[in-house]
C-alpha cells in the first residue's frame, strides 16, 4: 500500500468536503444507502451496493489514489450492532 502524506483526520476532512461540495447532489436520493469511495486528490469516485466492487473500480483508475469510503445519505459507512444515522444535510 502506498504511503500518504495525509493524516487519517485530513483524509476524512477532505473527503467529506469534496462529497458535500461536488458529489452529494449528484448521488442523492437515488443512491442513498450505497457505498461511495472517493479519491481525495482527484475527486474521482465510485458508487456501488458492494463496497469492494466500488473500491476495485476506483483503484483500477487511480492506483496511487488516497481513498475514503462513506455511505450515501448516512453519517457512517458501517455500524457495529447499532442503527445507521441519516445525514441531515
Amino acid at each position: 500500500m502506498p504511503q500518504t502524506q495525509y493524516t487519517n483526520e485530513e483524509i476524512a476532512q477532505r473527503a467529506e468536503e469534496i462529497y458535500r461540495r461536488c458529489i452529494r447532489d449528484k448521488v442523492m436520493p437515488q443512491d442513498k444507502g450505497k457505498f461511495l469511495i472517493v479519491d481525495i486528490e482527484s475527486g474521482d469516485y465510485e458508487v456501488d451496493e458492494d463496497d469492494l466492487a466500488a473500491e476495485d473500480r476506483l483503484l483500477a483508475r487511480r492506483p496511487e489514489g488516497v481513498f475514503y469510503l462513506l455511505r450515501v445519505g448516512y453519517t457512517t459507512a458501517y455500524t457495529l450492532g447499532g442503527t445507521m444515522v441519516e445525514d441531515k444535510e
